[in-house]
């Protein structure tokens, strides 16, 4: 979980894993889509599969990533645990904005 989550703490690798929410994906997709260089890209392509969040294969010349749900469910079931903290505050957001903007 620790390495899925450090993999997660940086915004192009998360813009990845949010690329691949869509299906799998060649790695060239995420050059075209990201503001940075290929090699940068085959980087966080590497930290995101050593945490095993994506999985890799490879089509003639291309490698195909797709995402792989198993440490993204594990990091759920971690913050699970504290949902309570801020699913109170948004029923008390809601109870506040329904009596204030009641119809």
């Amino acid at each position: 979980m620790h390495a899925a989550l450090q993999a997660l703490s940086e915004p192009h690798r998360m813009a990845i894993v949010s690329m691949l929410t869509d299906g799998e994906r060649p790695a060239g997709d995420f050059v075209d889509a990201l503001p940075i260089s290929q090699p940068t890209v085959s980087r966080h392509l590497s930290v995101l599969r050593e945490a095993g969040l994506v999985a890799v294969r490879k089509d003639a010349n291309r490698r195909l990533y797709r995402l792989n749900p198993a440490p993204l469910a594990e990091l759920d079931a971690w913050l699970s645990q504290y949902r309570r903290f801020w699913s109170n505050r948004l029923d008390a957001l809601e109870a506040h904005l329904d009596k204030e903007f009641s119809q």
